[in-house]
């Protein structure tokens, strides 16, 4: 059996992670992707931010960005468009 991926929800831009932002557009589903500078190891002055694309490019984009830096993804999904076939979107338990 596969095991799915796991995918914390956050409520604002984190700067260790890249974050994967869902929003409603005019027509469908959009996202855009944002690598944080901090995490360049110093090859960016400033965050690099993806235009809007379809949310599943969106999402397929950040998974191979993330990958290929080896960091992790955070998801900023304010009006619930995340697809149960992606993996596991949750929120961490507070102590």
């Amino acid at each position: 059996m596969a095991v799915k991926n796991r995918f914390e929800q956050v409520d604002e831009l984190q700067d260790d992670a890249i974050t994967l932002c869902l929003k409603k557009g005019p027509v469908e589903s959009v996202g855009t992707v944002r690598f944080p500078a901090a995490v360049s190891g110093g090859h960016l002055q400033q965050d690099q931010i993806s235009q809007d694309l379809p949310a599943v490019d969106a999402f397929r984009s950040a998974v191979r960005l993330a990958n290929s830096a080896k960091i992790p993804i955070v998801v900023m999904d304010p009006d619930a468009l995340w697809q149960a076939e992606w993996g596991e979107l949750y929120r961490p338990i507070e102590p």
